[in-house]
């Protein structure tokens, strides 16, 4: 699986977790269906998930007039992702990270998601 359609089925996964608040691992399998669960979305998932209140303080931190529960739940989801690949993840280059980021953003968010998360990102480099 390519780490871009591994990262879109990581927020759908994660998207499904923070709003049904289901097992992650059953989120995990609701979007892979009946394909193998690659080992850079199993990490993404689990990583955002077990880091997920280090990475909102952080991601606090750099928010311009909005807090985090203000937040959609796509552009938080994203804005997650992001930040743990960026922490976390040092085959990731950063500008990468972002880069995803703000895809994902366009694709599953609304229209000015992109320019939000590439802000908010901008900062937290």
């Amino acid at each position: 699986m390519k780490r871009r359609t591994a990262r879109e089925k990581a927020f759908q996964a994660l998207f499904q977790t923070i709003t049904s608040e289901i097992d992650t691992d059953e989120a995990i399998q609701h979007v892979v269906e009946d394909i193998e669960v690659d080992s850079f979305l199993y990490d993404l998932v689990h990583g955002v998930m077990k880091n997920r209140d280090e990475l909102d303080e952080w991601i606090s931190a750099h928010l311009d007039h909005w807090t985090l529960p203000r937040l959609a739940k796509v552009e938080k989801t994203v804005l997650r992702m992001a930040a743990y690949e960026m922490k976390y993840k040092e085959d990731v280059p950063t500008q990468v990270a972002i880069n995803e980021a703000i895809e994902l953003a366009k694709i599953f968010g609304e229209e000015e998601s992109g320019r939000f998360v590439n802000g908010v990102l901008s900062k937290m480099v």
